[in-house]
């Protein structure tokens, strides 16, 4: 795929009269709205030691199991988390954890994520309303479960500028699945083929694809340009560079 508007691949949303025109943005919440280590670094740390009652033994094998460095505070590129619902990571680490059920260890995670503070990669509020002005439907389709990802874009001040906020749990199927994409489209009235998909992932890209939109990727999650460019219509350092990349589109 092209990494720029200049000499770009065919765009799923290309036509026999052209491109269709941009219409509306769905956003991955983690590593895109928000930095996705400067977030979940330093609270993961405090997750995995009252999970393991203050063992470090067990500290350091939910960390081997989560691709986290404890010293360095940081996600490695394969962590599971980066894409993976709650219940997914759940189901990993349960076996490192007293006996439980999974639906117990699954809403403490929720319920501590809901109050973990939230870094912007770029000042939200401005520029959801740049792109708002443009006329642009905006959504947020995340792996994250609803109820902590409402909350997080409530913290910010930028929950009512979505039409459409869908989690993991919202019936929609999860990333990289289309689902929750094309929901999106359904709510809002819009063609796949008019919407961009920006996520930080591999599997924000595959469910944009799957969906038949345009993919944005960005690097404020742990995948790297290579990582993301075969799936990616571009990719940008961040959100802050979609205005300029809209500005460049047909």
């Amino acid at each position: 795929m092209s990494t720029g508007p200049e000499g770009r691949a065919p765009r799923p949303n290309d036509g026999p009269g052209g491109p269709v025109t941009l219409a509306g943005v769905v956003f991955d919440k983690d590593g895109t709205l928000y930095d996705f280590n400067a977030t979940w670094g330093s609270w993961t740390m405090g997750l995995l030691t009252e999970e393991a009652g203050g063992d470090p033994d067990t500290v350091a094998a939910l960390a081997e199991m989560l691709g986290y460095d404890t010293g360095a505070r940081r996600f490695r590129r394969d962590s599971i988390v980066v894409a993976h619902t709650a219940d997914e990571v759940a189901e990993v680490i349960l076996p490192l954890l007293p006996p439980q059920p999974k639906s117990a260890l699954v809403a403490r995670m929720n319920a501590r994520a809901a109050t973990a503070p939230q870094v912007e990669a770029v000042d939200l509020g401005p520029f959801l309303d740049g792109l708002a002005a443009r006329g642009l439907a905006l959504g947020v389709a995340t792996n994250d479960a609803e109820a902590p990802a409402r909350a997080h874009l409530a913290t910010s001040g930028i929950e009512a500028r979505f039409r459409f906020i869908a989690g993991a749990d919202s019936g929609f199927g999860h990333k990289p699945g289309p689902g929750q994409l094309v929901a999106f489209c359904q709510a809002v009235g819009l063609a796949p083929g008019a919407v961009v998909m920006v996520g930080d992932s591999a599997h924000d890209l595959l469910a944009g694809r799957a969906a038949g939109m345009v993919c944005v990727g960005v690097l404020t999650g742990l995948a790297t340009r290579a990582d993301l460019a075969p799936l990616a219509d571009v990719v940008l350092p961040s959100i802050a560079g979609l205005p300029a990349w809209l500005d460049a589109q047909p």
